[in-house]
């Protein structure tokens, strides 16, 4: 993966700028429209709100981070598909063996801070 923007579709950090501002206005629009106008049916103001939201969504999209970012999500889908997900026998002897250790540690750290108690008793002289 690089670190470098591309910008080889015609594009421009100037008009990058430009994209990512239009979202980011679209977006403030669609909220001040919901939280600007409570004299409006909750509907419209929903419709308001959801319409900015798509709106800046679909300008953020034209945006070179608008593309790396469907280019990671797509590349993240193919990863995804090599996972080998375990069978339920195996996720069952693997919980058992889980609940089995934690209970074992459990016992195993309340001995160490029984014994632990014990001795501080004996030499403080406050136990019996």
């Amino acid at each position: 993966m690089t670190e470098q923007t591309d910008n080889s579709a015609g594009g421009s950090v100037w008009m990058d700028g430009l994209w990512l501002t239009a979202a980011a206005v679209f977006l403030v629009a669609g909220l001040a429209g919901f939280y600007l106008l409570p004299a409006q049916p909750m509907a419209v103001r929903t419709l308001i709100m959801v319409a900015g939201l798509v709106l800046a969504v679909g300008v953020f999209a034209l945006s070179s981070q608008g593309r790396n970012a469907w280019q990671f999500a797509a590349g993240s889908r193919v990863e995804l598909r090599k996972v080998v997900w375990p069978t339920m026998p195996e996720t069952q002897k693997l919980t058992l063996m889980v609940v089995v250790f934690v209970a074992l540690a459990g016992v195993f750290f309340w001995v160490i801070d029984w014994l632990l108690a014990w001795g501080t008793r004996h030499l403080l002289g406050t136990g019996a």
